[in-house]
């Protein structure tokens, strides 16, 4: 799983996130990265970020393009 490291994430950024309520599907979101919202470098279910529709989730992917 991708999305672990804080330090490979940044605004602008293409990404599948798991939104709370799509924790127990698995479902995944795609959208761009608007803010970082985890402080620790490291985070083992993916960092939590805030896509610019306003949806918050944990990173699971990085979307190349």
């Amino acid at each position: 799983m991708f999305g672990q490291q804080r330090k490979d994430i940044h605004p602008g950024l293409a990404v599948a996130v798991v939104l709370k309520k799509d924790q127990r599907s698995g479902k995944l979101t795609e959208g761009v990265v608007k803010d970082i919202l985890t402080s620790a470098p490291y985070h083992s279910r993916g960092i939590k970020v805030r896509l610019e529709d306003g949806q918050v989730g944990r990173v699971q992917a990085l979307i190349s393009t």
